[in-house]
């Protein structure tokens, strides 16, 4: 069997960050296996439904590297075929015209809560002919339920579920205006796209019930269903608004790379033994749904950070730099110098060890980024008082008559100047990092220097002795 799974979002507006769970899952078991991944857009609500909204799905799942196979498909340029399908199933007796008011449908819901029931519709027009319609009353084609006995699905996550049918009651395929519901739709999409595999969230579970009723009236093949456990906020509850940021787009701007997101996504349910960082070839290779977990996950920003930092570690230093390029332009308000992009990607090494996101990597990076005279912060200002400014004139002398400026003739510089003045290292040390960088903490000062250069490390101490510094 060739597999073959679908993602199918509706426009929201954003790409969920459990729609991209889901979606990456679709994607892996369609790789494994060599198979297709495509992507179809339930765009049947029309107020939702905007190119803007449906290009925010495109834009997200091409930034995780998603790619999807064939062109994405609309769900609401197929209506009529959903339609088709309805009027088949009603020639076949398998599907009936209801002609209940508004009236009477909510009079129904309202008994079966007092009794209990969770079937709300009583099968009034299952049997009657149309000839007993009402006048004025456009009808609704239903599905006929079984009346006895229950529906089994052997799902590949949540194993054996069954179902009475007296719980179900004949589900609406077609509203009065003659579009097909969501039911409808999803079925006769899924059967026409030739999908095997039906991978999604559990909040679908009991969807699967009625979808499959429609498999076998119109005597198709069901797909293998697979539910997935839903992705908990840290309290435990849904993941929603309230825990923060919900679209995939947010991360992208929060600073994680989307290959952390997604081996972050992918160990939320699904595990390979003790393994926490999966690239994405060994994703594909190692990808099974029998390693789906039950329960539902909680996401951990700790987890995702550590993740985003190991991933930021092993990247290029030069694409690292690039990425920084946006954060550190809404930082500076400015674009920063092509000088300044090649100091930063001499330092990323140094760098990228004290940060987890982009922009605490940007943050590091302003050091080589800002221009001078630098600004300084709170504790640089501290730092850098009368006694530091005289001690850093001396030193800047001694720096100036090196033939060499590499980061052992710096460091083998400053100790000899620290011996030479009777001076605790300190004394030297943490004046030079203020200067040169504009703050009390930074990495290995006498790589920095090295990087900075001669000409640009003498400039940035003579501005300090000066007293010459930007607004903080």
């Amino acid at each position: 069997m060739d597999v073959i799974t679908r993602f199918a979002p509706s426009p929201t507006g954003y790409l969920h960050i459990g729609g991209a769970r889901t979606a990456l899952f679709n994607w892996l078991f369609a790789r494994h296996h060599g198979g297709k991944f495509l992507l179809r857009i339930e765009d049947t609500d029309r107020a939702r439904s905007t190119d803007d909204a449906i290009e925010k799905i495109y834009e997200g799942m091409k930034w995780l590297g998603l790619n999807w196979d064939e062109d994405a498909i609309s769900q609401f340029s197929r209506r009529d075929r959903h339609v088709e399908v309805a009027e088949e199933l009603v020639a076949e007796g398998k599907a009936y015209y209801c002609y209940c008011t508004p009236e009477e449908l909510e009079e129904m819901r309202e008994k079966a809560r007092a009794e209990g029931g969770s079937a709300s519709y009583d099968g009034r027009w299952r049997d009657r002919d149309s000839s007993e319609a009402p006048e004025g009353v456009a009808p609704t084609v239903r599905l006929k339920t079984p009346e006895t006995g229950e529906s089994i699905i052997t799902d590949a996550v949540q194993g054996e579920i069954r179902v009475d049918h007296a719980q179900l009651d004949d589900m609406i395929l077609l509203r009065s205006d003659k579009t097909p519901t969501y039911m409808l739709s999803v079925v006769v999409d899924d059967h026409d796209m030739n999908i095997t595999h039906i991978i999604r969230g559990d909040d679908h579970l009991t969807n699967a019930f009625r979808q499959k009723m429609l498999y076998d009236a119109m005597g198709w093949d069901t797909p293998v269903f697979v539910h997935l456990p839903l992705i908990h906020g840290p309290d435990g509850k849904k993941l929603s608004k309230r825990h923060g940021a919900t679209g995939a787009e947010a991360y992208r701007d929060m600073g994680y790379l989307p290959e952390a997101l997604l081996n972050y996504l992918l160990r939320l349910g699904w595990s390979h033994g003790d393994d926490e960082i999966i690239p994405l070839d060994k994703a594909i290779e190692w990808f099974d749904l029998e390693h789906v977990g039950k329960s539902p996950s909680r996401f951990d920003f700790d987890k995702i950070d550590s993740i985003n930092a190991h991933y930021m570690a092993e990247m290029d230093n030069d694409e690292l730099t690039k990425l920084l390029v946006p954060f550190l332009t809404e930082k500076l308000e400015t674009e920063p110098s092509e000088q300044a992009l090649a100091w930063m990607t001499q330092g990323m090494d140094d760098l990228v060890e004290r940060a987890k996101r982009l922009p605490d990597l940007a943050d590091e990076a302003l050091l080589y980024a800002r221009i001078r005279p630098l600004p300084l912060d709170e504790r640089a200002q501290q730092i850098l008082d009368d006694d530091a400014r005289n001690v850093l004139s001396k030193l800047k002398d001694s720096l100036a008559a090196l033939d060499s400026f590499t980061a052992d003739d710096v460091d083998a510089g400053v100790k000899a100047f620290v011996k030479e003045e009777g001076l605790k290292f300190g004394k030297v040390g943490m004046p030079l990092r203020a200067a040169l960088t504009g703050t009390g903490s930074s990495p290995s000062i006498t790589h920095i220097a090295a990087i900075l250069g001669k000409e640009e490390t003498l400039a940035r101490l003579e501005d300090v002795i000066e007293n010459r510094q930007a607004a903080a």
